[in-house]
């Protein structure tokens, strides 16, 4: 079977370089690509997502059996429905339940009406109103921009002064785009340890995977402000079998449920972002697809054929597959290298040193995210979020070591990165 993979970050490198593993596989593609998924074996295509003609096309030529669509921004755009009404078997969710991320108003809402676990929230779309709710609040809250913004768009904030500002700069300043900020929500901030939980979805099934913990803030201890993710570690030790049941009784099922009641059912990867609080349970978030990094530490973990378990969703056969996924029974752990000034303003075009000597070490991966190469095939940096070294190990501790042997064999100007990731769980131990 020939396979397009959408998107040119570290999960699109990761979804290559498992489904290169299959026998099934016949051609690989992937648009556009990095330099990572080029030197795994799939092809690089200077389409992007926006282009949809050219995508008919393609896929059209190369005969392409499977559209794996990775990020947010084209499943928010409706890509998935687009080329499945050209006859297209597509692993992703429809436009209509790809809002489950692409709106924060929505996902809050829709937790309301299916009476999933959240925090209290009140929604504005004008900053006047906003600003005199939060100077009301006499507890600290989070500012969330409703719409896309790259999993930068929510403040965090410790008391109403920064509070204040977050609403400043989303919906005055556009810090974070003028479409995403139209609307804000505002929601009493929770306090707890944070768990991604990501479940495969199709038709009446779902299939929770093992439970990660992402790293969001930019510095160690938790730091610093909101970024698409730091690092990750899999599988999660608060996640216990205990918890999963649960979240699957309180939060996929009817949230699953509550979109297939709106005929807008969900069929793709559904992403829950989890606080562990003193009240239980709570969601801080949906994703609508796989999350960037927590795929990298799960891909490295998974045995069974990541072809056949996308094919299942787009089919709807994922019941085939229940309690028979295949794991390796050894922890993971994913450090991600920034560019300076990540999240902020950053340079590009800074070329990487040691990727293959790191890559060389036993049992690590480094998955490119912001990459690609030169005239010369030297690999450049070309985004905020560089590389996501991945390392697996027979214990956690042991996962972390081997990543930051292998991140210290990678250099290039402005790197940074943090030296806490699965400190949390460690401590814990």
């Amino acid at each position: 079977m020939n396979v397009l993979v959408i998107g040119k970050g570290g999960r699109e490198h990761a979804l290559v370089w498992k489904l290169k593993q299959s026998p099934r596989l016949g051609k690989l593609f992937c648009a556009p690509g990095n330099a990572g998924t080029s030197r795994d074996g799939a092809v690089s295509v200077a389409i992007d997502h926006t282009e949809t003609d050219k995508l008919n096309r393609f896929c059209a030529k190369e005969q392409i059996g499977l559209v794996v669509i990775g990020p947010e921004d084209p499943l928010a755009a409706g890509l998935a429905d687009f080329l499945r009404d050209k006859g297209y078997k597509v692993f992703g969710p429809s436009k209509e339940a790809a809002r489950v991320e692409g709106s924060k108003v929505f996902a809050k809402e829709l937790m309301r009406h299916a009476d999933v676990p959240t925090a209290d929230f009140r929604v504005f779309d004008h900053p006047d109103p906003a600003r005199a709710y939060v100077q009301s609040r006499d507890y600290p809250v989070v500012v969330k921009a409703d719409g896309l913004a790259a999993g930068k768009g929510v403040v965090v904030c410790k008391d109403t002064l920064e509070a204040q500002k977050a609403v400043e700069r989303i919906m005055v300043r556009d810090e974070f785009g003028r479409t995403a900020g139209r609307r804000i929500v505002v929601e009493k901030r929770l306090d707890g340890e944070e768990v991604s939980v990501l479940a495969l979805v199709s038709g009446r099934t779902i299939l929770p995977l093992p439970p990660c913990q992402d790293h969001k803030a930019v510095h160690d201890g938790d730091k610093g402000p909101n970024t698409g993710g730091m690092g990750a570690y899999c599988p999660a030790p608060i996640g216990t079998p205990e918890l999963l049941k649960e979240l699957e009784d309180r939060v996929f099922v009817p949230t699953v449920h509550a979109m297939k009641r709106g005929r807008f059912p969900f069929q793709g990867v559904l992403y829950a972002g989890i606080m562990m609080t003193n009240q239980g349970v709570r969601v801080l978030e949906f994703n609508a697809r796989f999350g960037d990094p927590e795929t990298q530490p799960l891909l490295m973990r998974l045995k069974t054929d990541l072809l056949d378990l996308l094919e299942a969703v787009a089919d709807e056969r994922l019941d085939q597959f229940d309690g028979k996924i295949e794991w390796d029974a050894r922890p993971t752990v994913c450090v991600v290298l920034c560019s300076g000034g990540y999240p902020g303003k950053y340079d590009t075009g800074k070329q990487i040193l040691g990727i293959d000597e790191a890559d060389a070490l036993s049992g690590v991966k480094v998955f490119h995210a912001g990459t690609k190469l030169d005239v010369k095939g030297r690999v450049l940096t070309d985004g905020g979020r560089v590389l996501a070294v991945t390392a697996l190990g027979d214990d956690l501790r042991a996962a972390k070591a081997r990543a930051y042997e292998a991140v210290k064999l990678i250099s290039f100007p402005g790197m940074h990165f943090r030296t806490d990731i699965a400190d949390k769980a460690l401590k814990k131990k």
